[in-house]
C-alpha cells in the first residue's frame, strides 16, 4: 500500500477494536455452548491476529509521516467529550448494579456496548469536525 495513512483511518479502526472486544466478551461471559461456537471463536481469533499484524504496519508507517496538527487538536477535543460520556455511562451502569437492576454479566455487556457505541460516536464526531475544519 502506497497510500498515506490518515488520522481518520486510525480513529476509524478503533471501531473494529471495539467490535473485537464485544466478541471476546461474549465468548468469555456466555453460559451455554453450541457446536458452531468453535468456528466463531477460531474465526475471530484468526481475524484478530491478521488485523493486528496489518495495523502494526499502518501505525508504523503513520509514525514516519508528517502530522496534521489541526486533526490532532480535533481528536483531542473529541476525546475530551467522549471521556465525559464514558464517565456518565459508567456511573449509570454502576448505579444500576448497586440497586440490583442488572447483574454482573449484564453490566459487562453494557460496558462493552458503551465502548462500541462510543467508538462509533467518536469516529463520527471526529469526521464532522475534521471535514469542517473546526
Amino acid at each position: 500500500m502506497k497510500s498515506k495513512v490518515t488520522l481518520k483511518e486510525l480513529v476509524g479502526t478503533k471501531i473494529i477494536y471495539a467490535m473485537l472486544l464485544v466478541c471476546y466478551y461474549w465468548m468469555w461471559a456466555r453460559r451455554d455452548w453450541k457446536h458452531y461456537y468453535d468456528t466463531v471463536q477460531n474465526t475471530v481469533a484468526i481475524f484478530t491476529i491478521v488485523f493486528f499484524a496489518m495495523q502494526a504496519g499502518r501505525i508504523h508507517k503513520y509514525s514516519k509521516e508528517e502530522k496534521d496538527e489541526l486533526a490532532i487538536q480535533n481528536l483531542r477535543r473529541v476525546d475530551a467529550f467522549a471521556l465525559k460520556i464514558m464517565i456518565a455511562a459508567v456511573i449509570a451502569i454502576a448505579f444500576a448494579c448497586a440497586v440490583k437492576c442488572i447483574d454482573g454479566a449484564m453490566a459487562g455487556y453494557a460496558l462493552v456496548g458503551v465502548i462500541l457505541l462510543l467508538s462509533v460516536l467518536r469516529f463520527a464526531a471526529f469526521c464532522i469536525m475534521d471535514s469542517k475544519g473546526i
